[in-house]
C-alpha cells in the first residue's frame, strides 16, 4: 500500500506560517494562507489510492469465474470492481456508516459520539469512522493514532470531492478485509460461499458487511457465535427499517454460518495459467462458453480413463466457434491438479509433431494454384531422396492413386510427390502466411518431410488455419480466432485461402469414414464434418481436427513426454474424441457450394486429368478457377493396333489392318504397382516383330534414381554394406540383365531386385531385357 507521510501537509503548514509572517497586510497574509493551505489540501490525494497486487482472475463470456491465481503478497484479491451488488451495499452503509449518503468523509456527531464513549469508557471504544475515513485507513495501513485519525478525516473530505458516493463504496468493497488472506468483496463471495456477489443472499450479504469490521475477530472459522449475533443484530436493523419483510428475516437468520473458504473453480485451468503469465493481476472476460468447457472437459476425462491403461496420459482439445472467431473450450491437458505426469502442460500452445495433419493445406495450396486438380493421379512408388525414403503407414505401394484418394486415405509417398511438384519453399512460405508460428527454421532444414511430421507445430496453430479456412467459405475476413475479448483480430492483409479449393478440399475430407470403421454418414444423428487425422512418427502425437460450418474440433493424444505408445494413432485416439465433442454440440447445415469461386470443366475420368485429346471417357466437374493451368491427360496415349494385336506403324504394317486405339499408359514404374491393385488395367501391346521399338521402354529404375549420390551402409565389421536396386518391368514374365560399368552382374526374373556392393565413385548401372529394351543410370557411390 502507498505509505502517505504528512509531510506535504506539514510542508503547506509552513508556507502558511511563511505568509503571515511575511510584511504584508493582514488580509494579503490570510488570503494568502489560505491559499496555500486550498492547493496543499487539492493535492493532498494521490491519484492512485492502492498499489497493491491483485489476483489474476479469467471469466467465463457470461462472467462466470473459470479460474483465479492468488496475488504475489499472498492475498486473495481480485481486481477492483466499478460497482457493489444492492444487497451488500445496504447491509454495509446499515452497519458501518447510516448517514453515508449524506456526510462529506467526516460525520460530525459520530466523532462526537465516539469522543463522549471513549471518555466515558477511559478507553478507545469508538473510532467514529466513516465508510470514506476507513478507505482512506486501508489505503495508508499506518498505526492509529490521533494524528492519524486528522489526516484521514482531512483526505476523506478531499476523496468525497473527487469520487462519487457508488465509486467510494466500489473502491472499498474491493480492498476490505475479509479475514485471512481473504480481500475485497469479490474474493470473500466466491471463498466463502462459491459464488459470485451478485448472486449473495441477505443472510450471506449480512456476514460479509460485519466482517471488516474486525476481521481478525470475527471469521467464519473461528468465533461464531460472536458472527453470529452480530449478523442477526444487522438483519434484525433491516427489517425494522422495513428494508426486508418478515418472511425473508426469518429465512435469513436460519441460514447457517459458512465454515472454511472453500477452494475457487478449477476451470480450464490451463488458460487461467496462461493469463496468471500474461496478464498477471488482471481480470479477462475470456470468450469461454463455461458450459461448453465443463461438458469437453469431462468427455476429455472419461477418455482419459481409456487411454491412460495403454500409456497414454495426455489429452487436449480446443473449441472454436467460426463465426465470432472465438475459442468457446480450451482443454490444454487432462488433470491439472492430479499430479499426473505432464498433466500441467498446456499442449495446445506446445510445439508437437504435425504428422499427416499438414496434408490438406498442401492439396488445397496446389488445387487453389493450378497445380493440381481434385482426382488427378499422383505417383505412389517407392522413392529415395537422398537417403529420405518415405513409406505410407500399411506399408504398401499403389503405383498411381487420385490425389483425393491419396488425402482421405492419408498416403505419404504422393504427399511427398506433390510437395516434391509444388516445392518445399513455396510451401513453407504458404504454412507461415496461414499461421503456423512454430516453423522457426528454413525450409532447407525440413524439406519433403514437412508434409510427413518433419516440423512441429501446435494445436493452436493448426486449429487456427484450420477456422481460416472454415471462415473463406463463409465468406469472413481470415483474422485468428482469439480466447478474449481484449484481443483484436488482426486481418492478414491478403486472403490466405480461396473458397473454390477450400470446398474442394473439405468436400474430400468430408467423405472420409469414421474411425473404429463406422460410417458417420449413416448415423443419422451425425452432422457432416470435414476432418483429418494424423500420427506423428514413433506413435507419439495422435492429432484430429474438424470443422462443420459453425464449429471447429481439434484434439491432440499422446504423452507431453514425447514418450510413444504403441498403436497411438490418430483416427484411433484422437478422432474418437472428436467426435464425442462434436456430439454435443449444435448441428449445422454444409457449406454452400462457392460456384464464383469455381469453374466448370472437362476431366479425364481415369486420370483426373483435363480431358485431352484420346480421353475417351470424361466427366464435367467443378473445379478451381486456376485449374484450367493444369496439364491435359498425358496417361492416354493414340497407338496403332494390328488385326493381329499387336502395335504397329503405318510403314510397317503389312498387309494387316491398322485400328487406332486410345490407350491408358502409365509410366513401368507406377505400372507394376499399380497393376497389382487394378486387374482391368491392360499393359500396351507388344509391337510386332515386323516394327522396330525405338519410342517406348518397358523399362523403370524404381532405385536408385538418375544422378544420386549414395552413402554405403557400414557392417558390424566396418566393411561396406550393399545397396538394393529395384526396376520396374511392364511384362511380367521378361528376364533382365544387369551391368554394372559394362560388366555383367546377374539375371533376375518376375521380381527385379539386386543387392550390389559398387566401390566409392561414379558407376553406371545398365539393364537390357530379353527382348534387347536397354535402361541405364549413373549413380556415385561415397563412403
Amino acid at each position: 500500500m502507498i505509505q502517505w507521510s504528512i509531510d506535504k501537509i506539514v510542508h503547506l503548514r509552513r508556507l502558511a506560517s511563511e505568509a503571515v509572517r511575511i510584511s504584508l497586510p493582514w488580509p494579503k497574509k490570510l488570503y494568502a494562507a489560505v491559499f496555500c493551505l486550498l492547493v496543499g489540501y487539492v493535492f493532498c490525494l494521490p491519484q492512485k489510492l492502492f498499489d497493491v497486487p491483485y489476483s489474476t482472475i479469467v471469466l467465463d463470456r457470461r462472467g462466470e469465474l473459470l479460474g483465479a491465481r492468488i496475488a504475489d503478497d499472498g492475498q486473495w484479491r481480485f481486481p477492483p470492481s466499478d460497482t457493489v451488488p444492492e444487497k451488500f451495499k445496504i447491509c454495509l452503509t446499515a452497519f458501518e456508516d447510516r448517514y453515508f449518503q449524506y456526510h462529506w468523509g467526516v460525520n460530525p456527531l459520530a466523532v462526537a459520539r465516539a469522543i463522549r464513549q471513549n471518555i466515558l469508557n477511559g478507553r478507545i471504544v469508538s473510532g467514529g469512522s466513516t465508510i470514506t475515513m476507513q478507505l482512506i485507513r486501508l489505503s495508508r495501513g499506518n498505526k492509529r493514532t490521533m494524528l492519524e485519525k486528522a489526516i484521514e478525516m482531512t483526505l476523506a473530505t478531499r476523496l468525497e470531492f473527487r469520487c462519487s458516493k457508488d465509486e467510494i463504496l466500489a473502491l472499498y468493497a474491493s480492498h476490505a478485509p475479509f479475514g485471512g488472506n481473504v480481500a475485497g468483496l469479490e474474493a470473500a463471495a466466491w471463498r466463502y460461499f462459491g459464488h459470485s456477489p451478485t448472486q449473495l443472499s441477505w443472510a450471506e450479504a449480512a456476514v460479509l458487511a460485519v466482517l471488516p469490521n474486525a476481521p481478525s475477530m470475527l471469521h467464519p472459522s473461528k468465533n461464531r457465535q460472536a458472527l453470529l449475533t452480530k449478523r442477526n443484530k444487522l438483519l434484525k436493523r433491516l427489517l425494522d427499517a422495513h428494508t426486508i419483510n418478515e418472511l425473508t428475516y426469518e429465512l435469513a437468520i436460519s441460514e447457517p454460518l459458512p465454515g472454511e473458504p472453500l477452494p475457487l473453480p478449477q476451470i480450464a485451468p490451463h488458460l487461467v495459467a496462461n493469463y496468471y503469465l500474461t496478464r498477471n493481476g488482471k481480470k479477462t472476460v475470456s470468450t469461454v462458453d463455461c458450459g461448453v468447457q465443463t461438458r469437453v472437459e469431462s468427455i476429455l476425462s472419461r477418455w482419459n480413463g481409456e487411454f491412460v491403461r495403454s500409456g497414454v496420459r495426455n489429452l487436449a482439445a480446443i473449441v472454436v466457434d467460426i463465426e465470432m472467431n472465438q475459442v468457446i473450450a480450451y482443454c490444454g491437458n487432462v488433470g491439472f491438479s492430479s499430479g499426473a505426469s505432464g498433466s500441467q502442460v498446456d499442449v495446445i500452445r506446445a510445439p508437437r509433431s504435425s504428422g499427416s495433419i499438414l496434408k490438406p493445406f498442401l492439396y488445397c495450396a496446389a488445387l487453389q494454384e493450378g497445380e493440381l486438380l481434385p482426382d488427378m493421379l499422383l505417383p505412389d512408388i517407392p522413392i529415395n531422396i537422398n537417403g529420405f525414403s518415405p513409406q505410407n503407414f500399411d506399408r504398401q505401394f499403389s503405383g498411381a492413386v487420385l490425389a483425393s484418394e491419396a488425402l482421405a486415405r492419408s498416403l505419404n509417398v504422393p504427399a511427398v510427390q506433390l510437395l516434391r511438384t509444388y516445392s518445399v519453399p513455396k510451401f513453407y512460405n504458404f504454412l507461415k502466411k496461414a499461421g503456423i508460428t512454430t516453423l522457426t527454421k528454413p525450409a532447407s532444414h525440413y524439406g519433403l518431410s514437412l508434409i510427413l511430421g518433419g516440423a512441429e507445430t501446435s494445436l493452436w496453430d493448426v486449429a487456427s488455419v484450420y477456422c481460416l479456412m472454415a471462415r473463406t467459405m463463409l465468406g469472413m475476413n481470415d483474422a485468428p480466432f482469439t480466447t478474449d475479448f481484449s484481443t483484436p483480430n488482426m486481418r492478414n492483409a491478403q486472403p490466405v485461402f480461396h473458397s473454390g479449393a477450400v470446398w474442394q478440399t473439405f468436400e474430400v475430407i468430408k467423405g472420409v469414414n469414421r474411425p473404429e470403421e463406422i460410417d458417420w454418414q449413416v448415423i443419422p444423428s451425425m452432422q457432416p464434418v470435414a476432418w483429418k487425422t494424423g500420427t506423428s512418427y514413433g506413435f507419439r502425437d495422435g492429432w484430429a481436427v474438424g470443422t462443420t460450418s459453425k464449429y471447429l474440433v481439434g484434439v491432440w493424444v499422446g504423452n507431453a513426454s514425447g514418450e510413444g505408445v504403441s498403436g497411438l494413432t490418430g483416427a484411433r485416439t484422437a478422432g474418437p474424441v472428436m467426435f464425442d465433442i462434436f456430439n454435443i454440440m449444435p448441428s449445422s447445415s454444409w457449406f454452400l457450394t462457392p460456384y464464383d469461386d469455381l469453374t466448370e470443366v472437362e476431366v479425364c475420368r481415369q486420370t483426373g486429368h483435363l480431358k485431352g485429346r484420346f480421353c475417351t471417357d470424361a466427366d464435367t466437374a467443378l473445379v478451381a478457377v486456376n485449374a484450367l493451368r493444369t496439364a491435359t491427360c498425358p496417361y492416354h496415349r493414340q497407338i496403332s493396333i494390328s488385326d493381329d494385336g499387336h502395335r504397329v506403324y503405318a510403314d510397317c504394317a503389312g498387309d494387316s489392318g491398322i485400328k487406332l486405339v486410345s490407350w491408358f499408359v502409365l509410366p513401368p514404374a507406377w505400372e507394376w504397382y499399380y497393376r497389382q491393385h487394378h486387374p482391368e488395367y491392360q499393359p500396351l501391346p507388344s509391337y510386332s516383330p515386323k516394327c522396330a521399338d525405338g519410342s517406348d521402354s518397358p523399362m523403370q529404375f524404381i532405385y536408385p534414381q538418375r544422378n544420386i549420390t549414395i552413402s554405403l551402409p557400414k557392417q558390424l565389421d566396418g566393411s561396406n554394406g550393399s545397396v538394393v536396386f529395384e526396376l520396374a518391368h511392364s511384362n511380367s514374365n521378361a528376364k533382365v540383365y544387369w551391368h554394372l560399368d559394362n560388366d555383367y552382374v546377374e539375371t533376375t526374373q518376375y521380381f527385379h531386385r539386386l543387392s550390389l556392393t559398387p566401390t566409392p565413385g561414379k558407376h553406371t548401372v545398365t539393364v537390357v531385357d530379353d527382348a534387347g529394351n536397354t535402361l541405364s543410370t549413373t549413380l556415385r557411390v561415397e563412403n
